[in-house]
């Protein structure tokens, strides 16, 4: 065997294999053919042309996690909220993905960020904080054309985690606090208030019923006194009688009493009750 003929079944063999692909599954392979595309392998045994052709991109057709890194957003209340998110997208189109953009992880990550904080950005402080549906709803949406046009499909996008920056925490802390103060005053306040108030209306109250049973005492005295000039008109002994028994329980008093010294007794008692009524 000659020299050429060796170098020919070399040749061979070795543009046997240049030119036998064999595509992974998960995976397409895109070929050239002289710098222009020529077609995509899908994952199997391929044969190509190895001095035209070659494999220039691999692209992987499994769902690929994008790691959106955490970044400072303003909110509508010049708030400052800390927030990252992971997407999950897929190329659909293999040809879009690699020459459409010059690198569509890059390019959707950026894309994810950008769109983070203008929503984000349109909220207020408790709406951002409490809005997470809202806002993986409205970021999908909003990413979905451009990764349309790039050959890709957005599968989810999630919210890992959206929180306030340390100083704003501080901040609400401090906030959370003086309300709790204030609160705390104003439950002493009105509960001393109302303390007034029943002591008002108790009072009131006392002062109503002192006032009734003073008036149920005058009403039966004047019941009292009706009665005994009634019973005086017909006869003043009974008088004479409720009379003297008064005197006396008078005169019993100031001779117990501590400043007395001398208590001074009538000598006719009948006579001087009989005076008292009017009588002779």
């Amino acid at each position: 065997m000659t020299t050429f003929s060796l170098v020919l079944i070399f040749l061979v063999i070795v543009a046997i294999i240049k030119g036998v692909r064999i595509v992974p599954q998960g995976e397409e392979w895109v070929v050239e053919r002289l710098g222009k595309f020529a077609g995509v392998l899908s994952p199997g045994l391929h044969v190509i042309n190895p001095v035209f052709t070659k494999v220039s991109y691999k692209v992987t057709t499994k769902d690929i996690i994008l790691d959106v890194p955490e970044q400072e957003v303003i909110t509508r209340d010049n708030a400052v909220i800390l927030a990252n998110a992971i997407a999950f997208i897929r190329v659909s189109d293999v040809e879009r993905a690699v020459y459409g953009i010059e690198n569509f992880r890059e390019a959707m990550r950026n894309m994810v960020q950008t769109s983070l904080r203008s929503i984000i950005g349109g909220m207020d402080l408790n709406q951002a904080l409490t809005s997470r549906d809202r806002i993986k709803a409205e970021l999908k949406e909003a990413i979905a054309d451009e990764a349309q046009d790039w050959g890709l499909t957005v599968k989810s996008v999630e919210i890992q985690d959206i929180k306030p920056s340390t100083n704003m925490q501080d901040a609400m802390e401090r906030q959370a606090a003086a309300e709790r103060e204030r609160v705390a005053v104003v439950t002493e306040a009105e509960g001393a208030k109302q303390s007034l108030i029943l002591n008002a209306e108790a009072r009131l109250e006392a002062a109503r019923k002192d006032a009734e049973a003073q008036m149920v005492a005058a009403k039966a005295s004047a019941e009292s006194i009706k009665f005994i000039t009634e019973a005086v008109k017909e006869n003043n002994a009974s008088a004479m009688f409720l009379l003297g028994d008064r005197y006396i329980h008078a005169l019993e008093k100031m001779s117990t009493s501590g400043n007395s010294k001398i208590v001074v007794m009538p000598g006719d008692l009948v006579s001087a009750v009989k005076s008292l009524v009017g009588g002779k």
